[in-house]
């Protein structure tokens, strides 16, 4: 009876630990994960709201003197906003393309920047990383990085990306093909419409300080080269604003750190 009891108990403590060993095993939902829904909801927002801005872009393609077809060539292959509407805005003035094409590249360049952050945060194999290069951009970029892991993230950016490149390509056809119905479009004011939207959507973007230096400094410039310089170049000359700035910031903190050693 003793013997029976004794093997009984043993059984009961092995079946206990296996319990818990399974228990420790289990893998745990992690306290911060986002469910699903909520990502593909806010991915489709922010696909939503910037792909309708491609209308203005066509519009603004059309008046540049581009046609249908070429308008959605650059939204097709090159699908990042702002270096489209430098490269149309730049020809529209009567720059030389080159130098369009220079002010557009240096806007995309940032597009690698993010890249670098996102490869080793959505982990795609080789095979699959040209394909989501070309839907590496701004909003894509801010989607994935804001999810807190990679299974969120990998969610967001293909969400995110296929929204916005499907959308982006649908209103700029239906924005160059409106803009080459309705004719010259200066005459409606449609001229206007890619700047308008590019400004919309970077002021609610500047919040620290020295962005907002940037900004102001950048509009300056430009006004003031755009009636001396070639069309194009300003927006290049602009575009020296942020080392600028970013040299007085160092020298300002340089001059506090001094201040407060010499205390």
């Amino acid at each position: 009876m003793t013997q029976r009891t004794e093997q009984v108990q043993g059984t009961e403590q092995i079946q206990g630990t296996e319990r818990v060993q399974r228990t420790r095993s289990a893998p745990e939902p992690a306290a911060d994960a986002r469910p699903p829904s909520a990502v593909v909801r806010d991915a489709l927002g922010v696909g939503v709201a910037v792909g309708l801005s491609g209308f203005a872009f066509g519009v603004t393609a059309a008046g540049a003197g581009l046609t249908v077809v070429q308008a959605c060539a650059l939204s097709l292959l090159v699908f990042t906003g702002a270096s489209q509407f430098a490269l149309v805005g730049a020809l529209a003035a009567g720059g030389n393309p080159f130098t369009a094409a220079a002010g557009a590249f240096f806007l995309g360049t940032r597009n690698a920047f993010y890249g670098l952050r996102l490869s080793g945060l959505l982990g795609y194999r080789a095979a699959a990383r040209p394909f989501a290069a070309h839907w590496v951009i701004d909003e894509t970029s801010a989607v994935a990085l804001a999810q807190p892991d990679r299974r969120s993230a990998r969610l967001g950016f293909t969400v995110t990306g296929l929204a916005l490149y499907v959308l982006w390509n649908l209103t700029t056809l239906a924005g160059a093909a409106g803009a080459e119905a309705l004719g010259d479009t200066e005459t409606w004011g449609l001229d206007a419409a890619g700047p308008a939207v590019f400004v919309a959507l970077l002021a609610p973007m500047l919040r620290p300080a020295a962005e907002r230096a940037v900004a102001g400094l950048a509009a300056v410039l430009l006004l003031v080269t755009l009636p001396l310089l070639p069309a194009g170049v300003p927006v290049l000359v602009a575009a020296l604003a942020a080392p600028a700035v970013l040299y007085l910031e160092g020298r300002r903190a340089g001059t506090g750190t001094r201040k407060a050693d010499a205390r």
